[in-house]
């Protein structure tokens, strides 16, 4: 099990670290008009702030993957809860932007994270990583129905 989640990050960072072609401006407004995303309307401090929490839930759970493939459930499960859960920072931030339907997929990411903090105290790594899964489903079921 060690093996296959170690292929898999050694996978996930290669397919991340290869060059991709560069889009033209009109390739890139071609792409944003098709895009049928509900969009959040926010305004520009706004978006940095929230590609700043996106980013740092991303880097939450590139750790998660790290401290499970190295049976540190412990730290994992800290991790999980005060990094990607239901903390009052998260609830208050999540209703901030003022559309319901975001505000319930992302307290239901939140509350998964906290189910995911608490299977990782169990030490069991099949549960553990079907927790991380469910909360990755969270992720990205949002970011397919949401844009900034």
């Amino acid at each position: 099990m060690k093996n296959l989640i170690t292929l898999l990050i050694a996978i996930l960072l290669f397919s991340c670290s290869e060059k991709k072609e560069e889009k033209t401006k009109e390739e890139f407004t071609m792409q944003t008009n098709n895009d049928s995303r509900i969009s959040l309307n926010l305004n520009a401090m706004q978006k940095q702030h929230q590609l700043s929490n996106m980013r740092s839930h991303l880097e939450a759970v590139q750790n998660l993957i790290m401290l499970i493939s190295n049976d540190d459930y412990e730290k994992a499960s800290k991790v999980a809860y005060k990094q990607l859960g239901s903390t009052t920072e998260m609830k208050l931030m999540c209703a901030s932007f003022g559309n319901k339907k975001f505000e319930n997929m992302g307290l239901n990411f939140h509350k998964d994270a906290d189910n995911l903090s608490e299977i990782l105290k169990t030490k069991d790594k099949t549960k553990s990583l079907q927790a991380l899964s469910k909360t990755m489903n969270s992720c990205v079921s949002c970011h397919a129905t949401f844009r900034q």
